[in-house]
């Protein structure tokens, strides 16, 4: 009998397991349907590039074809390990920008506006080499620079100044905008996932179980009232006055509320599934960040690449990743980027860049040979939304994503643009000079009609799905600004879906602060800053 079941120990998951089991008279179970986060590709950062195929770590989840993108199936890497998707993302440490916040704030309250945010950002945070207002430095989350970074993403940066863009050094303070090195949540030179900055530092803890291979199917319910929660092979109870927590993410959250009878009620008739509480959003608001890229042939060796002449070096980085944790191994791949606006009218950047010194093929699926770069640049504002919801009643089927990438015609007009600007920062001297040949688009490419093809052709996920369990003020929201469910009791969704809008920015850092900051209203005891 437990008084806090928390269904997934991801980004969320493992933040609310870490305060929830703070208070030794409650007793708090997290369930993980992946297993540890033993596989040394998790914990050496530049393992992440074999990650997307490793199926042991990852729900492997694809999208529905959708015509605004060929017909294509986009393949979708989520976190399925101890840590979820902070144990295979790309480590880029990144709040969005405050007016983010402001958005929140109408569309949920107080609680989420930007002083509040940075408040929780800053207790969350242990950075290494900032210190001022904007940083915090006691906090349980590893934040770094990168120990050694790649020449060619300092080579970006200088690219990026040349194209007219402001030098930033941290994008998380006063200004998001400009290009610069990202930090990272390293310590030490190796991943600090929510797994290891959460989990590690309370498993000691007798009110604490952590039971992995165990997926959460549905919650159970004594009329509207959550008493525990349904696992393939067996049942886990609340105590009375407890509470299930669903830390699924975007897309298994919304699954197992449709699963467990709440969520649109034509649906759920579908596939015989009792409609305990008719919530049309469920699933609905689905937003992510649509990513296009310019891949160029490097004219030195100066990118990290796949050839016999890399050997040497490889072994060079294995060396002193062993010994002082330094070298290639440290590197999260993309490790320069930054904020830009895609046209003057713009009021605040709505374009973010990635670059890599590296070739980078269908998420590292697709193995280039040889010496290259690519530039990642995705639209930050979408205004398409998609859909999650079931494809099968059985909770190991894999729900279906309808993303609804350009559906609206202004996303088609912002990744042209952005297309174009990446583009520009290629050709800057400063990476020019390392540039032996466009690979994609490719030189023939040229027109606004062919881009917009080549866009439909390649874009991917820059891996952000958010909002499909939307919290708000309002009666037809999924869950309340505490994220408890609306027509059910004992029940809260605390992750990545609640997010009423899309973060302009990378999401893995917000989504620690969504579950930091629900737990502070939950009771849960307070740390210092």
């Amino acid at each position: 009998m437990y008084d806090y079941i928390i269904i997934g120990a991801g980004s969320a998951g493992c933040v609310l397991a870490n305060r929830l089991s703070g208070d030794a008279k409650k007793r708090v179970c997290l369930i993980e349907a992946g297993g540890e986060d033993r596989s040394p590709f998790i914990h050496i950062p530049l393992g992440l590039a074999v990650l997307a195929r490793l199926k042991a770590v990852n729900w492997n989840h694809h999208t529905a074809s959708g015509a605004t993108l060929n017909g294509r199936r986009l393949f979708w890497p989520r976190g399925r390990v101890l840590g979820g998707s902070s144990s295979i993302n790309a480590m880029i440490y990144m709040r969005g920008h405050p007016e983010d916040y402001h958005g929140w704030a109408r569309a949920a309250g107080e609680m989420w506006d930007w002083p509040r945010a940075l408040e929780l950002f800053r207790r969350l945070e242990n950075n290494a080499q900032l210190a001022d207002a904007f940083h915090g430095t006691k906090g349980p989350l590893s934040v770094s620079d990168l120990r050694s970074p790649n020449p060619l993403s300092r080579a970006f940066v200088q690219a990026g100044v040349e194209a007219g863009f402001s030098l930033q050094r941290d994008f998380n303070g006063a200004d998001q905008e400009g290009v610069g090195l990202y930090q990272v949540t390293q310590k030490n030179g190796k991943r600090h996932s929510t797994a290891r900055a959460f989990l590690d530092p309370v498993r000691h803890r007798g009110n604490l179980d952590i039971l992995t291979g165990a997926q959460g199917t549905r919650v159970l319910f004594d009329g509207r009232q959550a008493r525990g929660v349904a696992l393939r092979d067996r049942e886990i109870a609340l105590n009375p006055g407890g509470e299930v927590i669903l830390s699924g993410g975007a897309i298994n959250s919304p699954q197992i509320l449709m699963l467990s009878g709440i969520g649109p009620g034509a649906i759920l008739r579908k596939y015989g599934i009792e409609v305990l509480h008719d919530l049309p959003e469920v699933g609905r608001n689905l937003a992510d960040h649509l990513d296009i890229t310019v891949m160029s042939a490097a004219s030195d060796r100066q990118p990290i690449g796949i050839a016999p002449s890399y050997l040497p070096r490889a072994l060079k980085a294995a060396w002193q990743f062993a010994r002082h944790r330094q070298g290639e191994l440290t590197s999260n791949v993309a490790e320069a980027g930054g904020f830009v606006r895609s046209d003057t009218t713009r009021e605040r950047p709505n374009l973010q860049f990635h670059f890599i010194p590296a070739y980078l093929r269908d998420h590292g699926r697709k193995t280039t040979f040889g010496y290259g770069m690519t530039l990642h640049v995705c639209d930050l504002l979408p205004k398409s939304r998609g859909t999650i919801t079931l494809a099968s009643p059985d909770p190991v089927a894999h729900p279906r994503i309808e993303a609804n990438y350009l559906g609206v015609p202004d996303d088609v007009d912002t990744l042209l643009a952005g297309l174009k600007i990446a583009r520009r920062v290629m050709q800057s001297p400063a990476l020019s000079r390392h540039v032996k040949r466009e690979v994609f688009p490719g030189p023939a490419v040229q027109s606004d009609a062919a881009l917009i093809d080549d866009i439909r052709a390649r874009a991917e996920t820059i891996y952000h799905p958010v909002g499909t369990c939307r919290m708000g003020l309002d009666a037809g929201s999924v869950v309340d600004p505490e994220g408890r469910v609306r027509g059910v009791s004992g029940l809260r969704v605390v992750d990545a879906s609640i997010m009423p809008e899309i973060i302009a920015g990378n999401t893995n850092a917000p989504t620690m602060m969504i579950a930091e900051n629900i737990t502070d209203h939950m009771g849960a005891p307070s740390r210092d800053v």
